[in-house]
């Protein structure tokens, strides 16, 4: 008991003096021990390092997981499975869940019904989608985000004890330089000279030990740098895998689809005059491109160079995006120009005549915003 009394009683008035010193250096009262500028150098880079990488970790989280309730409920979770040592159970992504309830609706609305069928479709897709979004989010956190959680949980912490005992170490070397210059007698100058000298070289062996500790930062770098490649490897793979499904979708969606809406074109057309497209053509994304004027919607082939104006009924229309013509029968558009349309009677309805100065083509309808 005695003991320990006596050491928490040591403590203290080390402490204390510390402080004292770390004050009057704040107040210019004091001289301050300057690391060499090699270790102040590893200790700027260290602490970039950091906060870098702290910031990409907590950014990297983000991304793969943007809301922020389901980010913090999974890593209670992830805790709390650590701590039980017990695998994490695997987590149903929002696109499986949305592809589960479209196929859900399509069983009350009825699968035979062009509606119910479509929901059955894109629902199985999205559900691929939201596979491969999971797998991408278990590669993306074994190879990217645990190396840098173990760097700020457990390199950094170490490097960081290190540097505050180095603190320690420097605040006492100056305080035994203090008591240096403060000493009159023989006696309390020897003393003071033998502390300095302890106090010197354990000062010394620390600077060391946070000198090596902070160049291993270099390694770190290498190591999160074969990291970032493992990161936009399987951020690629998910992209390609992602444009894959779509691009499937968009062929089965096409094929089993393709007599429903040109019919309701269709129907727009003959009650209309010409059609404008479906309404969301105001959204931002640009819509597909309807069938190729030589598919089976189409009677005859249309020979654009016979076609004539018709007196009354050409109308001007902005173009909504850029459109690259298919063959010489169609006319290629840009943004947000103006350009003539008319239409002529057995043409397919998606499509109408454009004209723009001496050249002439068909145009996709739904690339049009029609203004008068």
């Amino acid at each position: 008991m005695d003991f320990n009394v006596k050491k928490l009683a040591s403590d203290a008035g080390v402490f204390f003096t510390r402080a004292v010193q770390f004050t009057e250096e704040k107040l210019g009262q004091a001289e301050k021990t300057e690391l060499d500028a090699h270790l102040e150098n590893l200790i700027a880079r260290g602490d970039c390092t950091k906060n870098w990488t702290e910031k990409i970790f907590r950014q990297t989280e983000v991304l793969l997981q943007p809301n922020p309730i389901d980010h913090t409920g999974a890593r209670i979770e992830e805790f709390f499975y650590e701590k039980l040592d017990r695998k994490i159970p695997t987590r149903t992504t929002n696109g499986e869940l949305l592809g589960q309830y479209m196929q859900d609706a399509a069983k009350d609305f009825g699968p035979g019904t062009p509606y119910g069928s479509t929901l059955i479709t894109v629902g199985e897709y999205q559900k691929k989608l939201g596979g491969a979004e999971r797998e991408f989010l278990q590669a993306s956190a074994v190879s990217f985000l645990t190396p840098l959680r173990n760097f700020l949980e457990g390199d950094w912490r170490t490097i960081s004890k290190e540097r505050r005992l180095l603190e320690n170490r420097r605040l006492d070397l100056d305080v035994c330089k203090a008591r240096l210059k403060k000493a009159k007698l023989a006696e309390a100058k020897a003393a003071a000279e033998q502390e300095l000298r302890v106090a010197q070289t354990e000062f010394d062996r620390q600077a060391e030990v946070t000198r090596l500790l902070l160049e291993g930062i270099s390694s770190t770098h290498v190591n999160h740098l074969r990291c970032l490649h493992e990161f936009v490897e399987a951020q690629a793979a998910y992209y390609a895998q992602c444009h894959k499904h779509m691009q499937e979708l968009q062929k089965e969606l096409s094929s089993a689809n393709g007599d429903t809406f040109p019919n309701a074109f269709a129907v727009s057309a003959s009650t209309s005059g010409i059609s404008a497209g479906p309404s969301p053509l105001s959204g931002g994304s640009a819509p597909g491109c309807p069938a190729a004027s030589s598919g089976p919607l189409d009677p005859a082939p249309l020979k654009i160079e016979e076609v004539k104006p018709p007196a009354t009924g050409t109308r001007k229309a902005k173009v909504l995006y850029d459109y690259d013509a298919a063959d010489t029968s169609e006319l290629s558009l840009l943004a947000d120009e103006l350009i003539t349309v008319y239409t002529v009677p057995g043409m397919d309805p998606d499509w109408l005549i454009g004209e723009r100065g001496n050249q002439k083509g068909k145009v996709p309808v739904t690339y049009l915003e029609l203004l008068s």
